[in-house]
């Protein structure tokens, strides 16, 4: 159930070792949410931008049978009001920030807006990484926007991810192997799932129990809490809008994201597509970026980890383990949030311990 990385993976694997393999997809594509199509030679990222980045070189080799990866690295841009600056946060942002130009004089006027007191939340845990200034312009307001939360009601956890460096380094991940598949990720799907029989909108909770009784093991990756009818309440997701532009003109923004960071600007980011794999394409695509409230029948992205949150997964999770025929996979299915590179693991030792 799920044409995704995880899902496609299973299928995959599972056809090799000769069993009969029968894919559900609600949407009319295959790739999930990794899913790129080509307009007039831009590959565009359907639902936000994909780079595949990581530091396990067995996954690297496997992902490269099947795409040639482009050695693209993610550069952000942030927007606050009209200031431009760096991401991630690095020399370039606090020479920007301050007109300061050594890790030295950076660090100090960190030291002097840091908090150094228990860190509880998201607005705790970024004001000791970075201090208020940054925090003020470059995170405060794009957070709440994103999550549609305050900071101060979000886990510390979600910053983490974040880096911070004192080096004029503007990219993005410290991983080894970065890039982008040249010619979009859907090819990749498409190799995965040759000689699969696949179906395209499917609601599988339209026939639940037809569709199960086909099959010795169902391979769920859709949210746990939908498979089980919300039970033990809704678990919060954070969901995403878009707003597509094809414009006549070669160059947008000059950059593939640039992150929109003061509150009144009611979109977090803005995507242009042509920058992932530029081709010098005369016409370019953009996509302006929109938090937009989870509720059900809205499509989930993000997990909301939160201890709330994290004890209606867990119940659902010991409920799960009364149906050993449903296997749970995925960023929906285990609620957790992945990187590409961390669902294409989950998926192999999956299908190899637990599924084949």
């Amino acid at each position: 159930m799920g044409a995704g990385f995880y899902g496609a993976i299973c299928a995959h694997e599972l056809v090799k070792a000769g069993k009969s393999v029968l894919v559900l997809e609600k949407r009319d594509h295959i790739g999930g949410n990794c899913y790129t199509r080509n307009l007039d030679g831009i590959h565009v990222h359907d639902y936000g931008p994909h780079i595949f980045h990581t530091n396990d070189k067995k996954i690297w080799d496997w992902v490269n049978q099947f795409a040639e990866f482009s050695n693209y690295k993610n550069t952000p841009v942030a927007n606050y009001k009209g200031e431009i600056y760096s991401l991630p946060f690095s020399m370039w942002t606090f020479a920007q920030m301050w007109g300061v130009s050594t890790p030295e004089e950076a660090k100090a006027k960190i030291d002097e807006q840091r908090y150094t007191g228990k860190v509880t939340n998201l607005e705790e845990q970024a004001l000791s990484l970075v201090g208020k200034d940054i925090y003020e312009k470059l995170i405060k307001g794009y957070t709440t926007k994103q999550w549609r939360k305050d900071p101060k009601e979000l886990p510390a956890s979600i910053i983490k991810r974040l880096p911070v460096r004192f080096t004029y380094d503007n990219n993005y991940f410290n991983d080894k192997y970065q890039g982008i598949p040249v010619g979009g990720y859907t090819q990749i799907f498409e190799k995965l799932l040759d000689g699969v029989n696949i179906k395209f909108n499917v609601d599988f909770f339209e026939d639940k129990e037809m569709w199960e009784t086909l099959a010795d093991k169902v391979i769920y990756t859709g949210p746990i809490d939908k498979y089980f009818d919300y039970c033990f309440g809704d678990l919060e997701y954070k969901s995403i809008r878009w707003e597509d532009q094809h414009l006549d003109q070669d160059n947008y923004q000059g950059c593939a994201v640039m992150n929109y960071t003061d509150s009144d600007t009611e979109h977090t980011r803005v995507i242009e597509h042509k920058y992932f794999d530029d081709q010098g394409q005369k016409t370019t695509f953009v996509s302006k970026e929109f938090p937009q409230e989870y509720k059900r029948g809205v499509e989930p992205f993000y997990p909301v980890n939160d201890e709330k949150n994290t004890k209606i997964y867990n119940q659902y999770k010991e409920m799960a383990k009364d149906f050993p025929k449903i296997h749970f996979g995925g960023r929906l299915g285990t609620y957790k949030y992945y990187d590409m590179h961390q669902v294409i693991a989950q998926a192999l030792h999956d299908v190899e311990t637990k599924i084949k």
